[in-house]
Order: structure tokens, then sequence, then C-alpha cells
């Protein structure tokens, strides 16, 4: 999703220049009249609603319509919970016509209509509704884009084969041109459609869209070759984009040709970009509504899939966004980045042990992207170790691997006790990144912690706080370091502000404590200690908390490893 937003966003800037101030998003509203158990279902839903748990409001809904009887506002809220949920049949039959339904639900529910209608074969009725004055902002585009898909449905040909147009709307003007491309090449004008893949393709930074489109069109004119050098001009811009790299080998192997999308694929196709227009505006909800509609027409669409579970991830519902996660299949292009997906929803739930084996089973594909979110999972498991091996077989053979490899084996190889692997790392990371605070801040920390390098080492801890002088984590690397130096009153002033930022990091006020310890101010050091072992500090701050408190001596010994900046 974030690819293509960024991909997409020369064009969603004119186009949101180009849109009317009219509101955009269709809300709930309050519903008099409904009383007891009805309205507590009502209120219930509307809060599941605003959460984008379409399923559970959908419930709710219904329960608050079979207590309380239905009327236009209920139904435009339960039409809202069905599209959300992904029940697109049944939101068509509930889309709201009554004097109470808001117009924004009206003009949503034409469109599902619409939709609803072409997942029925009815290109006729769809093709009707979509051109009709019913649908108007802010789905005019979305309705442009599917309009020649309808009319090819209907028979329609010269219908299918007229580019849509929204006055404005440059997501319309591009995305209309592809779908013209493939409803050309489907009536056999084949130049005419290769001459729109060119012009899709031959522009600066083209999308990953119109080149698979475009590669796929050279494959089944069995122009292989073609093919190879379109992919391989498109990885050279793009290198780890996994999607191409299995379009050419595909192309290069012989072995299959991809076939033209069907109507209902071609369809659904196009309402990827409106649905990243929307998400790209912060209209999460109509994002979501164009997505289910998506999946409506071809339920094997996997990037729609991923970007549902981004989705639902974001608003809280684990069951919904590990099934989007779980569509996509295995040797399908997207199951790597799926499963990296589901495997992070087990970790931030806690549930580390299912977490590692899903990301190992698809690490052992030999995916790139699975063996780097193989070895991130490893990292936040604190197996450095073994995640520092996993990014030496992601790397491979390369001898300029990307930085952000060489700091995430650098920081495993550091954790694991492998020191001169990880300056090695480190060190080759900063080469290609410079000015990096995170990498500043790591490596300077590091020989300030071992004694090496140590006027060099502060420079780069401050050029680090310098670029991030609200980071708590840094502002901490940094007071630490005067704090090894043995400038306690400057560690001090530094930890003291550390802790202001990020009051509750245990580490931070662990060091605060060392830092007044040292410069006599003891009943506080011992207040600062006392307060990490509130904080949920790890096993090894709390024993070193612990023996401090214990023996009444004070701190002593090196200090601990280089920190992280999270801020």
């Amino acid at each position: 999703m974030r690819h293509l937003l960024v991909a997409l966003a020369p064009l969603l800037l004119v186009a949101a220049c180009a849109t009317p101030s009219e509101e955009v998003a269709w809300r709930p509203t309050m519903i008099d009249g409904m009383g007891g158990s009805a309205y507590g279902a009502f209120l219930a839903g509307q809060g599941a609603l605003n959460d984008g748990n379409g399923a559970e409001a959908a419930a709710y809904f219904e329960r608050a319509e079979t207590e309380g009887g239905a009327n236009d506002l209920l139904r435009d809220h339960a039409f809202t919970a069905a599209v959300l949920a992904g029940d697109i049949a049944k939101a068509a039959a509930l889309a709201p016509e009554g004097e109470e339904a808001s117009d924004a639900t009206k003009r949503l529910g034409q469109l599902v209509k619409g939709v609803e209608n072409m997942a029925q074969g009815k290109g006729k009725d769809a093709h009707a509704i979509l051109t009709g004055d019913g649908i108007g902002f802010p789905h005019r585009g979305a309705a442009a884009l599917l309009a020649p898909w309808a009319a090819a449905m209907a028979g329609d040909v010269d219908g299918s084969l007229v580019r849509p147009e929204v006055r404005g709307d440059r997501v319309v003007d591009y995305f209309g041109q592809l779908g013209q491309a493939y409803l050309y090449e489907r009536v056999r004008r084949f130049d005419e459609a290769e001459t729109d893949y060119k012009a899709l393709t031959g522009a600066e930074n083209p999308l990953d869209m119109a080149i698979l489109a475009y590669g796929a069109f050279l494959e089944r004119r069995n122009r292989r070759a073609d093919a190879v050098a379109l992919y391989d001009k498109a990885l050279a811009a793009q290198p780890s984009d996994a999607i191409i790299a299995a379009a050419r080998l595909r192309a290069l192997s012989g072995k299959s040709t991809p076939p033209m999308p069907s109507l209902r694929q071609g369809a659904a196709q196009v309402l990827i970009a409106p649905a990243a227009t929307m998400l790209g505006a912060k209209q999460d909800q109509l994002g979501l509504a164009y997505l289910r509609l998506s999946l409506r027409l071809d339920p094997t669409r996997n990037e729609a899939w991923l970007m549902v579970g981004d989705l639902m991830e974001v608003a809280g519902d684990t069951t919904a966004s590990r099934d989007a996660y779980g569509r996509p299949k295995l040797g399908s292009p997207e199951f790597a980045t799926a499963r990296a997906k589901l495997a992070w929803s087990y970790q931030n739930a806690k549930q580390p042990e299912i977490a590692l084996k899903m990301a190992q089973e698809a690490a052992a594909s030999g995916d790139h992207e699975a063996r780097v979110t193989y070895a991130d999972l490893l990292r936040a498991n604190d197996r450095y170790a073994e995640s520092a091996q996993v990014l030496s077989q992601a790397m491979g053979a390369n001898a300029n691997p990307d930085w952000r490899l060489l700091y995430a084996r650098g920081v495993a190889f550091e954790r694991s006790g492998q020191w001169p692997a990880a300056e090695r790392d480190l060190q080759a990371a900063l080469s290609q990144r410079p000015e990096d605070p995170e990498l500043l801040n790591y490596l300077g920390y590091s020989w300030i912690d071992r004694g090496e390098h140590l006027a060099e080492a502060l420079g780069m801890v401050q050029k680090a706080v310098a670029a991030n002088p609200q980071s708590g984590a840094m502002i901490d690397s940094l007071g630490w370091a005067y704090y090894r130096l043995g400038d306690y009153k400057k560690a001090v002033e530094r930890l003291e502000q550390a802790v202001e930022l990020e009051a509750g990091d245990p580490e931070i006020n662990n060091h605060l404590g060392d830092a007044y310890w040292r410069v006599g101010r003891r009943t506080e050091a011992e207040f600062q200690w006392r307060r990490v072992l509130t904080l949920d500090p790890d096993e090894r701050i709390k024993a070193d908390v612990e023996a401090k408190l214990t023996s009444g001596l004070g701190p002593k010994g090196p200090a601990t490893s280089p920190r992280i900046a999270e801020h």
C-alpha cells in the first residue's frame, strides 16, 4: 500500500487540488425514538463502525432493527457496516434511498449497486447506474473507471473502448488509459493497446501495475525477449521488487503465459487506485469500501487483501486483519509480504512462538523479504546470533549490501558479543549514510563504551542529538557518553533532559541514578533506582539496580550495550 501511495503521490496531489470542497466521508448520526436494548445495540454498532469493524457493527445494527424496528437512518448505518465488512451483496440490497438517509451514503449506495450488478454479470444494468446522475462526488472517478468494463460486459464494444475522463482527475486519466489498453487487447486491436501500454510505461518511474500489464501483453504476443527487457529496466530501478522479479522469471522460463484478465478482474484492478486515493486523503472508511468492492469483483486480488489487512490491524480488529493477511496463497508474489505481516501480528500479540514459526517457514522459500522479516523477528526476541546468520544468508554474495541490512546485522552481531564483525558492518553502513543519526548514535556510543576513538565518537553522538533534539533515547546516549568520559556534571544535565522526554524508560532512569551517585546526590540516586523497578525493566537492568540498592556501593563496571533510538 505504501509503495502504491508513494507512486501515486503526484497524481493524488493534482486530484486533491481539483476536488470540490465537499464532505467526503459518510459518518453515523444519532437515531431518535429508539429505546431500550435496541438503542444500546445501535450505539454499540456505531462504536464498532467508527472503529472500522464492519462485521461486528452489522451484527449490532441487525439486532437494533429486530428489536426497535427499521427506519431510514438505521438502514443507512446497516448499509455502511455491510460495505466495510465486505458483504457487498447485502449492502447493495440495503443501499439507502429514503429521505432521512444521508446524501453521501446514497451516492455510495449507487456505486455499490453498480459493482454488485457487475459481480452478477449484469453489465447493462451496471453501466446504466455507473453513468447515471445518482453517483456524485467523491465517487465519479471510480464510476468512470468502471463504466468501460461494464459496457464490455453488456457487449457494447464501442462503449468499452471509450477512455474515461473526469475533469482535472489525473488518477482517472492514468488508470483509464491502463483499462483502455486491456480492453483494446481484448478485442484484438493490438497496435492501439500497445500504444497505451508504451505511453504508461515510457514515463519516468512508471507504476508496477503498468509495467506488469505491458509485460504480460508482450508475453501473450510471444515477445518474451521484449518483456524481459522491460522487467530488467524496472528491476534496475527497484532491484528488490519481488513481483516484477517473479514476472521476469516467468518470461524467461517460457513455461506459462499470463492470461488476459477477465472483465471482473479488470474492473477490480481499476478500483485499487481510487482506494489508494482515499487512503492517501486519510479517508480510511472510503478506502476500505473501495477495497471491499474490488474484492467483490475479484476475491483473489492479493494487494487489496494486504491493504485491507493493514487497515484492520490499525483499527485493532486482529481477527479481520489476520484473515486478510492469510488470503494470498503460497507461490503468489505477495505471499512473502502477507506472511511477514501475519507473523508480526502474532509477535505484537505476544505470541512469538507462532510468529517465529510462520516467519521461518516463509524464509525457507529463499525469498529475500521473508528472510529479512525472519531476521527482524529473531532480533525482536533477543535471538541475535541467529538473526545475524539469517541476514548473512539474505545478503548472499552481494559485495555492497543495503545499509539497512548492514545496520541490522551490525546490531545483531554487537548484541551477540561479536564486536569486530559488528564494528565492520556499522562502519560499512555509515559509509553509505554518513549523516544518519541512528548509525552515528549506535557506533559512536559503542566506541565510547569501549574507550575507543573517544573524540570522534563524542562528536558522532553530538551530531545525532543535533539531528534529533527531541529524542530522549539519543540524549540519553549523549548523557551516558559524558558519564563514561567522567564528566558527571554534564552527564546529569543531559540525563535529566532525557528523563523529561522519556519518563517511563527504565534504562534512562537507571543512567540518571548512576550520574546522581557520581556527583554525590545519593538520596536522589537511590530514588531513581527504586523508580526503575516500577517501570517493568528487563532482567539485566533489574539485576543491576537490585545489586546497587542491596550493596549500597553505587554503580560499577562498564556501561550497557548501546541503545537504538526509537524517537
